[in-house]
């Protein structure tokens, strides 16, 4: 049978991967709120289309941080990818390429950047840092994705400690006996340390340490992982280049906001004066509609990259982001919006189409 939706590939991912390997992709923090609501959300929302539009041409081509991608639809970072497939990281960096979109690659890739960028060097990519306590790791890390040509700095700021991830503790999973961080041990002078036992994220990093990553990079910085107007309004006054509307897709805090409901709040507080994203629980081309017409520049997609990785590689991530491409073409289409005005700019967007949405 085939797979003709990202629910598809999330039911065979889940038959071809391990229990332990499943349950660390697919689980959330607690008792699974905030990553059960993340999907549920967007289905409060209703489309109010409009007809009669000439929709002969759908062009859903955009741009962020100044460089045009296919679709408003990317990648976001996620650690791993050797547990969904052989060639991991490097399956998802090809694919990322052909469709012409943005990967963000994680600190926690198990493969090395260079690998990465050597599979696809004409890529778009943005590196997402965890700060690491050991400041010279993070500075390290932070030359080496410029010298390779990362485009952006994604620090993730929702993980100042691990949450209470209780499939893993049930499962006893232990990356560390397996997998190995290329990108965390392969520096001179860094002792090399198995997963897990290397510098750990740094809890103490805060606002005021934003301007020592500033000083050390010329590459844009993303925060990922900000849910309320006053930390919005701080990465604004921090100068920060964008926002990434993010609750880790529900690994972290239980019962937070939906990335998708927290979003408005964030778009209202910047004024325009950065770009806005949002990640969490996307799954169909509705989906990225919604989030478009309520304020983000583009969407991440995070767990249903893992399962076109686990059900066919390289190209099951090409059919995912094929498949929510044209179910995105399909939304802008039926509600009378021919994509042709979004690459000149999302306020133009926002005004055809936020009006026909309404929250029950």
């Amino acid at each position: 049978m085939p797979l003709v939706c990202l629910t598809d590939f999330q039911a065979s991912a889940q038959e071809r991967l391990s229990k332990s390997s499943w349950d660390f992709i697919e689980g959330g923090a607690g008792d699974g709120t905030t990553k059960d609501n993340n999907v549920a959300a967007f289905k409060k929302i209703h489309l109010r289309p409009r007809y009669l539009k000439d929709v002969s041409e759908v062009d859903t081509k955009t741009m962020i941080q100044g460089a045009e991608v296919s679709a408003p639809i990317c990648i976001a970072p996620t650690g791993f990818h050797c547990l969904a497939w052989p060639d991991g990281e490097l399956s998802t960096a090809r694919a990322a390429q052909a469709a012409n979109i943005c990967y963000i690659t994680s600190t926690y890739s198990t493969c090395s950047l260079e690998d990465i960028v050597t599979a696809a060097p004409k890529g778009l990519r943005w590196f997402q840092l965890y700060m690491q306590t050991n400041r010279q790791l993070n500075q390290l890390l932070v030359q080496r994705v410029e010298a390779l040509g990362f485009q952006a700095l994604v620090i993730t700021v929702d993980v100042p400690m691990l949450g209470n991830r209780r499939h893993d503790l049930r499962n006893q999973l232990d990356l560390k006996s397996n997998l190995l961080l290329k990108d965390l041990r392969s520096h001179k002078g860094i002792n090399p340390m198995p997963v897990l036992q290397m510098s750990p994220i740094d809890s103490s990093f805060s606002w005021s340490d934003l301007s020592w990553v500033q000083s050390i990079t010329q590459l844009p910085i993303i925060l990922k992982g900000i849910l309320t107007k006053e930390d919005a309004e701080l990465a604004v006054k921090h100068n920060v280049q964008g926002i990434i509307v993010s609750n880790h897709g529900g690994r972290q805090l239980d019962e937070v906001l939906p990335s998708i409901d927290a979003l408005t709040e964030v778009v209202a507080a910047v004024k325009g004066k950065i770009e806005v994203y949002v990640d969490g629980g996307i799954r169909t081309g509705n989906d990225v509609l919604k989030a478009l017409a309520l304020g983000a520049k583009c969407v991440f997609l995070g767990r249903p990259i893992l399962w076109g990785l686990a059900c066919k590689g390289e190209h099951g991530v090409e059919e995912v982001l094929n498949i929510i491409k044209n179910e995105f073409r399909t939304s802008m289409a039926l509600t009378g919006m021919a994509m042709s005005t979004l690459h000149r700019g999302e306020s133009v967007l926002h005004r055809a189409i936020v009006g026909r949405l309404r929250n029950l």
